[in-house]
């Protein structure tokens, strides 16, 4: 089982501190750093000194990392048009050498839209659609011929399809608990299908649902990756726990209920079950990208005892 670190630097946090953050990541044996694909900061927060851009962002940590995978999770189709977007990711792909994999989806928040003037319709899964068949379409087109495409959001008239990704397949990752819509667009376009935020029981029954729609779709399940994406806050001491947990504003018994919690041991045990599941890979989401001694943590005391 993979195990990558997830961030969320619309909360607050320079490209330095972004940087300290992946290299530590890629130091560590992580498989990949993924953030966040926002630009308004969520809750109490001031969000200073303010949002970046995500595919900037991972632009600069292609050329400043050497290993790790690099994403989002998840980029939202109302921000980029998707003719665009799959050239800013084929780039990343070139300038990583072949490390970029893209996270899209609906977009879900309301208020970021409003602020930055973007524009948020109310029916956004078939925008998603259309999204993820472009820019698949676009990377898969072979060298010299174009890609066409014709749908009710956009219209592509032989583009010519480049620059081309370094990877035959760009990673592509849909994710949500939708029970309908999601599920058919992971079949239909994802390389990996991920679930985020809850329990173990609705983990397990949203992966059958995926993979009963990969079967309506003659896919064989097994060709998907399977991910969970959970908040993460582990201490070497239970104070060390509760202190890490108050600083990101979580009450240090509830966070533990669902989430990556507690003691190595502890979070382990959780990403032991994880992949009993059927888990091919977990994103430990860490929400502080100061305390670079929690990912030295995880390192040494949970990547490790994984195997």
């Amino acid at each position: 089982m993979e195990i990558c670190i997830f961030t969320e630097p619309q909360q607050g946090a320079s490209y330095e501190t972004i940087l300290a953050h992946a290299q530590a990541t890629e130091r560590l044996g992580f498989t990949g750093w993924f953030r966040s694909d926002h630009y308004l900061v969520m809750g109490d927060h001031d969000g200073l000194p303010g949002p970046t851009d995500a595919w900037t962002t991972l632009a600069g940590l292609a050329r400043e990392t050497s290993r790790i995978r690099l994403g989002t999770l998840v980029s939202s189709a109302t921000y980029r048009v998707p003719g665009i977007l799959a050239i800013q990711v084929a780039q990343v792909d070139q300038m990583s050498g072949g490390r970029a994999e893209l996270g899209l989806g609906t977009g879900w928040y309301a208020r970021e839209h409003a602020a930055y003037g973007i524009p948020f319709p109310e029916k956004r899964f078939d925008l998603l659609e259309e999204q993820l068949a472009i820019v698949t379409g676009l990377w898969s087109t072979p060298e010299g011929a174009t890609f066409s495409f014709d749908g009710a959001h956009y219209s592509l008239t032989d583009a010519p399809a480049l620059p081309k990704p370094v990877q035959s397949r760009i990673p592509v990752v849909v994710g949500g608990g939708g029970p309908k819509r999601t599920p058919a667009l992971a079949a239909q376009f994802a390389t990996e299908y991920n679930i985020g935020f809850t329990d173990e029981s609705t983990i397990a029954e949203k992966f059958a649902v995926v993979r009963r729609a990969c079967e309506d779709h003659d896919r064989d399940p097994a060709d998907l990756r399977y991910s969970v994406a959970l908040p993460t806050v582990v201490g070497a001491t239970r104070d060390e726990y509760e202190r890490r947990a108050r600083a990101i504003g979580e009450d240090p018994e509830g966070f533990a209920v669902v989430n990556v919690a507690g003691s190595p041991a502890e979070a382990v045990d959780k990403l032991g079950r994880l992949r009993e599941l059927g888990a091919d890979r977990v994103y430990l989401q860490t929400m502080d990208m100061t305390d670079l001694e929690h990912l030295e943590l995880l390192g040494a005391e949970v990547l490790a005892q994984l195997g």
